[in-house]
C-alpha cells in the first residue's frame, strides 16, 4: 500500500481521481453559478424587457445567499458528508438553472436565488477545496491547480454554450436542458469519487474553531481581505470589460479578449505553482496582485490594440491565483481541521462583498462619465491586496 507523500505522486492513487471529480464539478458550478448570471441577465432583459437593476438585484441575491450557504459548509460537511451536501448542491444547481430560465415575474427572482445560490455554495471554490485539501499535502498546489481549472474550462464551454442554446431552443427550454445535464453528469460522479479523505473514508475531522476567533486572528483577517478585495475587483473588471474595450476594438474582439483572459488564467495557474514553497506563499499573492494591477493599469489608459491585449493578459494571468492561493496560505497556517472551516468563511466573505462590484464600478462610471475613474479604483484595490495580504501573524 503506497502511503504518505509518495501516495501523491502516485498515477493510480485515488486522490487524483477525487481531483477529476472536482475538476468536472468546478466545470459546471462555474458555468453556471458563477457565468451562468451574466447571461441570464442578458436574456431575461431582451425577452421580458425588465429592467437591468432589478435582475442584478437578483443576481446579487444569488451570490448573497451563496456566501451565507458557504459558511455552513463544514458544519454540513461534518454531518452528512461530501457526497451528500454536493449532491444537494448538484440538485439545487440544475433546479435553479431551470427556474431562472422559466421565470414570468420579477418577483419570482428572488426565491429562485435561494435555490440556485445554494447549489452555487456546493459547487464552486469553497466546497472544490474541502473536497481536494484532505487528500494532499505536498501536492497540494498541483491538486488544486488541476480542480481549480475546472472553473476556468467552465466560463469557456458554457458561456457560448449558453448562447447557443438560448439561440436553437429559446431560454426556457435550454435552461431545462442545461439542469437535466447538470445531473446526468455530476450525480453519478459525486457517487463514486467523492470520498472525505483516504484516511477516513466515511468521517471527518471536527474542527473546535469558531468564526468569532477566526474573525479575531490577525493572519485569518489579512488573507480575507486581501482576497476579498482582490475578488471585487476582479468580478468588476470582468463584469464591464466588454464594455470598455468594445467601442476601441469592436464587439465581437472585446469577447475574444475575455475569453483570452480566461485561457490566460489556466496558464497563470501553472506559471505562479512553480514559484510557489511552503514559506513564499504571501508573497507569490502579492506578485500576482501586482502583475493585476499592471494589467489594469494598461486597461485603463491605454488606447491601442496591443496594449489593451497586454492588459488582458496580465489581468487574466492572475484570475486563477485569486481564487486558489488563499486556501493554499491557509492550508500552511491552519490546522488541518480547521482549514475547510477558515476557507468557507473567507469564501462566504469574498461573495458577500464582490456580489456588489458590479454595481459600485457601474456607478463610479456613470459618475465620472467614462471608464477611467472606475478602472483606476480596480488598480487601487489591487495593490492594496498585495500589501495587506504581507500582513501575517505576530
Amino acid at each position: 500500500m503506497i502511503s504518505g507523500e509518495f501516495a501523491e505522486t502516485a498515477k493510480s492513487y485515488f486522490g487524483w481521481r477525487v481531483v477529476g471529480a472536482a475538476f468536472v464539478l468546478a466545470v459546471f458550478g462555474w458555468g453556471i453559478g458563477f457565468y451562468g448570471p451574466s447571461v441570464f441577465l442578458r436574456t431575461l432583459h431582451d425577452q421580458h424587457g425588465w429592467t437591468i437593476a432589478t435582475i442584478s438585484a437578483a443576481i446579487t441575491a444569488h451570490f448573497l445567499f451563496s456566501a451565507l450557504f458557504v459558511a455552513y459548509l463544514p458544519e454540513a460537511y461534518a454531518q452528512w458528508g461530501f457526497a451528500r451536501v454536493t449532491q444537494a448542491g448538484i440538485v439545487c444547481t440544475a433546479i435553479g438553472a431551470m427556474l431562472w430560465g422559466n421565470a414570468t415575474s420579477t418577483w419570482q427572482l428572488f426565491p429562485i436565488a435561494v435555490v440556485s445560490g445554494a447549489g452555487s455554495a456546493a459547487t464552486t471554490s469553497a466546497a472544490i477545496n474541502a473536497i481536494v485539501v484532505p487528500w494532499f499535502d505536498r501536492e497540494l498546489p498541483k491538486a488544486l491547480s488541476r480542480a481549480y481549472n475546472g472553473a476556468s474550462v467552465g466560463g469557456l464551454i458554457f458561456t457560448p454554450l449558453w448562447a447557443v442554446a438560448i439561440g436553437k431552443f429559446g431560454f426556457a427550454n435550454a435552461a431545462v436542458l442545461m439542469g437535466v445535464e447538470t445531473m446526468v453528469v455530476l450525480l453519478p460522479v459525486s457517487v463514486r469519487y467523492l470520498r472525505p479523505s483516504p484516511a477516513h473514508p466515511t468521517a471527518l475531522p471536527r474542527s473546535s474553531l469558531t468564526k468569532t476567533a477566526l474573525l479575531r486572528d490577525r493572519g485569518f483577517l489579512a488573507i480575507s481581505a486581501a482576497f476579498t478585495l482582490g475578488l471585487f475587483a476582479q468580478v468588476g473588471l470582468f463584469a464591464h470589460l466588454v464594455t470598455r474595450l468594445a467601442p476601441v476594438a469592436g464587439a465581437d474582439s472585446a469577447a475574444l479578449a475575455v475569453s483570452l483572459a480566461t485561457v490566460c488564467a489556466v496558464l497563470g495557474r501553472s506559471l505562479f505553482r512553480r514559484l510557489l514553497d511552503d514559506d513564499n506563499r504571501r508573497q507569490v499573492a502579492a506578485l500576482n496582485f501586482l502583475m493585476q494591477a499592471c494589467g489594469t493599469a494598461l486597461l485603463t489608459f491605454a488606447d491601442g490594440p496591443l496594449a489593451l491585449v497586454c492588459g488582458c493578459v496580465l489581468f487574466g494571468l492572475g484570475v486563477g491565483n485569486v481564487v486558489s492561493l488563499a486556501p493554499l496560505i491557509i492550508q500552511k497556517e491552519f490546522a488541518a481541521e480547521d482549514v475547510s472551516k477558515a476557507v468557507a468563511l473567507t469564501v462566504a466573505i469574498n461573495q458577500a462583498v464582490f456580489a456588489f462590484a458590479p454595481f459600485v464600478l457601474g456607478a463610479v462610471r456613470d459618475i465620472a462619465t467614462g471608464y477611467i475613474w472606475s478602472f483606476a479604483l480596480v488598480a487601487a484595490i489591487q495593490l492594496a491586496s498585495g500589501g495587506i495580504i504581507l500582513i501575517r501573524r505576530p
